[in-house]
């Protein structure tokens, strides 16, 4: 059994077929190429910050662990800057040295928690950054690329008309063009998708992780002082 339409896809190439589409149809798959070549680079940027915060994390916390003061750590975490506990660190050594140079000791232990809560904030934003622009693509690409693929409907059935007969191979650049659009519009989306949720992922181990060394900052506060 033989398929016409698929004999007449075959005989097209993809550049032929881009080269063809309407101008609409070619804006649509250069934005569609644009953002899924961004997406990349955020996904490799994202991927490098993700895996080198993970590391440089637990290298300033073995160190936060061993020192035995606050000024001991504030030596160690100029290694690390990498890090985010590093800057939950410097929000929470700042606030202790104000206070400290202040009264002489730690006067507000709630202001010292909201410090540190300020500078979580701080790190979990810059963790975000750029993670909009995955969200975008993931959301918007499918769209872009119905959108290519109904005007790759509406050159079929114009073709169809120009053609005067039911003729699949007036019919095959359009559709062709259609099923283009769409690909180019998942194959934007898919990645973009994956991404945002294993990074999303990420940037909550990290918030966890960062709420936790909150509490060892604070502890390790106490002891110092009390001593």
């Amino acid at each position: 059994m033989t398929y016409p339409f698929v004999g007449a896809f075959l005989q097209l190439s993809l550049w032929e077929l881009v080269r063809s589409a309407s101008l609409v149809s070619q804006i649509v798959l250069v934005l569609l190429l644009v953002a899924s070549l961004m997406s990349w680079t955020v996904i490799f940027a994202k991927w490098s910050q993700f895996k080198s915060a993970a590391a440089a994390n637990s290298s300033f916390l073995r160190a936060f662990r061993k020192s035995p003061s606050l000024d001991a750590v504030a030596v160690a975490a100029e290694q690390f800057r990498k890090a985010p506990l590093t800057g939950v660190f410097d929000f929470g050594y700042q606030e202790v040295a104000r206070q400290v140079k202040a009264k002489g000791q730690i006067a507000n232990k709630v202001a010292l928690e909201r410090t540190l809560q300020l500078g979580i904030s701080e790190e979990v934003t810059r963790l975000e950054r750029s993670m909009s622009w995955l969200a975008t693509t993931a959301t918007v690409s499918p769209f872009v690329g119905l959108f290519g693929t109904v005007l790759g409907i509406i050159d079929a059935f114009q073709g169809l008309g120009a053609a005067g007969s039911a003729s699949l191979r007036a019919v095959a650049p359009g559709i062709s063009e259609a099923l283009i659009a769409t690909a180019a519009g998942l194959a934007a989306a898919i990645p973009a998708a994956i991404a945002y949720n294993v990074f999303g992922h990420s940037i909550r181990e990290l918030a966890a992780r960062m709420d936790d060394f909150s509490l060892e900052f604070l502890n390790l506060t106490e002891r110092h002082f009390e001593e």
